[in-house]
């Protein structure tokens, strides 16, 4: 398994990255503000407009970290990666099964099926903490449905209708959320889910963070050999990593909607670290965003059991660990893909 090293993130747009001998510069107006060594990075994202020199890229192509560059504001704008590793059996196997919707069903079913069990427990789980605080009654009606829709999906078996059944159900999950936020509902709350642009505080978390969490996913898909840009459930489409946003739907609830309702009720985030545009637009500050990074590099290292494996590992090692499930099912070593199974 791959070890679970370090991300750097730089928030500040202003900001360049170079490369000295082994070491990441991080350069503002000239001068040096910060000095990592490479030895120590799996990862390196990047907001704003600088960017990095050519000789900080082909150091990440060397050493296998992936180079991520993203929007002042977190929209995902390219990416530099090494070497892919694995061989190419298992990509042809990949897209093999990428061409056949019924094998395809087979994988896209599981993620789906991931997704709705873990969004039912975020809800199941609130009703237990917080019985006095949420409508127990909606909540376990709305977990109910979602319980059904797993049963439709055991049945399914073309991808219109996984996608169907999954998009009725988020509706459904979405319309719980706001119940789920306890304090400062007058700055944060949840109507509906939106993005490009966000429209509230809660969206640009969000957003934010399932950007992460795909970036994480892509990357992990890669370490193990895997084609990150060619999935089973989502179209492929130019530059989109189809694969990892098949990936990531299993682990949106447990790793970025409890995240972010923990954020706000247990006051970690102010009304002050977002802005509102002309437009509508909603985004976060840098000091926002520094806020959210640091608690989720915090949140990566804490530690869990993981449901197949029955072994302990820190939630940042959940997407390779589940990278390695597919692949080894992929090869026909599994006869099904185990998804992660939060409780």
């Amino acid at each position: 398994m791959r070890k679970l090293l370090n991300t750097l993130y730089v928030v500040s747009p202003e900001r360049y990255l170079a490369l000295e001998g082994e070491t990441v510069l991080v350069l503002e107006q000239g001068k040096t503000v910060a000095r990592v060594p490479l030895h120590n990075l799996e990862g390196i994202v990047t907001f704003g407009y600088t960017g990095a020199s050519p000789a900080l890229m082909g150091a990440c192509v060397k050493h296998n970290i992936s180079l991520c560059f993203m929007s002042q504001h977190g929209r995902f704008l390219a990416s530099v990666a090494g070497e892919m590793k694995g061989n190419v059996v298992l990509r042809k196997q990949q897209y093999r099964i990428s061409d056949d919707e019924t094998q395809s069903v087979r994988i896209a079913r599981n993620m789906i099926v991931g997704k709705l069990h873990n969004s039912r427990w975020i809800l199941e789980r609130a009703t237990r903490d917080h019985p006095l605080q949420v409508d127990v009654e909606e909540l376990k009606k709305v977990s109910s449905n979602l319980a059904g829709s797993i049963n439709q999906l055991m049945e399914s078996s073309s991808l219109d209708e996984i996608r169907g059944i999954e998009g009725n159900a988020a509706s459904q999950y979405f319309s719980m959320i706001d119940q789920l936020i306890l304090r400062n509902k007058q700055d944060f709350f949840f109507r509906e889910r939106n993005r490009r642009p966000p429209l509230d505080n809660m969206n640009a978390m969000l957003s934010f963070l399932y950007t992460l969490l795909a970036n994480d996913c892509t990357s992990a898909l890669s370490s193990v050999g895997l084609d990150p840009y060619v999935g089973f459930l989502h179209c492929e489409r130019p530059g989109r990593a189809s694969l990892a946003m098949d990936f990531m739907e299993e682990l949106r609830a447990p790793f970025v909607d409890r995240f972010v309702i923990g954020l706000v009720n247990r006051n970690m985030v102010k009304p002050t670290d977002f802005i509102q545009k002309e437009n509508g637009a909603v985004l976060m500050t840098d000091s926002g965003r520094n806020t959210i990074i640091k608690a989720w590099q915090q949140k990566k290292k804490e530690v869990i059991k993981h449901p197949f494996l029955e072994e302990k590992i820190e939630w940042g090692l959940i997407p390779y660990a589940q990278s390695l499930l597919l692949a080894r099912y992929i090869r026909g070593e599994l006869d099904e893909y185990p998804v992660f199974l939060w409780k």
